[in-house]
């Protein structure tokens, strides 16, 4: 059996979910997300693999990226991804990855990059399935109303990172 490796991690932001398989970052999500079990099972059974909690260099590098991001000192992350999930889910969260630090968009705006205006719905189901959460930047998506629409870490934490990328002020 295949193994992702994971470990846990806690930040200013919460505490953090990370998995890596084949030297590739698979999994960086809230550890007590609602989805959770939904995502883990997604992941599992895509790399037909098992989690296993051990700690690895490649590992490391992420907890420093994420540092010095949530530190303001890092913009864009250098590491490998491994996206798990449907052709449409993935086209969504590469169109995800297009939004520049520091700005938003809404998910109208991410339907129609992927060429699938009346998508907007299956759009959203996709942005809430990301599970590489901030290098893939779910949270610089909101409602065409310009409200904060829902995030996995929670309002307060979405609010936090767009404050963060738009100022680059240190969270606190």
């Amino acid at each position: 059996m295949n193994q992702i490796n994971i470990q846990y991690y806690k930040t200013k932001i919460g505490e953090l979910i990370l998995g890596s398989f084949d030297g590739k970052l698979c999994l960086l999500d809230f550890r007590y997300r609602k989805m959770r079990t939904t995502v883990d099972n997604r992941i599992k059974k895509g790399l037909d693999a098992e989690f296993v909690e051990q700690d690895s260099e490649f590992l490391a590098k992420i907890r420093e990226q994420l540092n010095e991001y949530l530190n303001g000192g890092r913009k864009e992350f250098d590491i490998p991804l491994l996206m798990v999930g449907s052709d449409f889910q993935k086209s969504v969260w590469k169109a995800l990855m297009k939004v520049p630090y520091g700005k938003t968009s809404t998910y109208l705006n991410l339907a129609k990059a992927i060429n699938n205006e009346k998508a907007v719905r299956a759009v959203a189901n996709a942005n809430g399935a990301n599970s590489i959460g901030l290098i893939i930047p779910c949270h610089r998506i909101i409602g065409s109303d310009g409200e904060l629409a829902g995030y996995s870490g929670g309002l307060s934490v979405k609010k936090q990172l767009l404050k963060l990328e738009q100022n680059n002020t240190v969270l606190s």
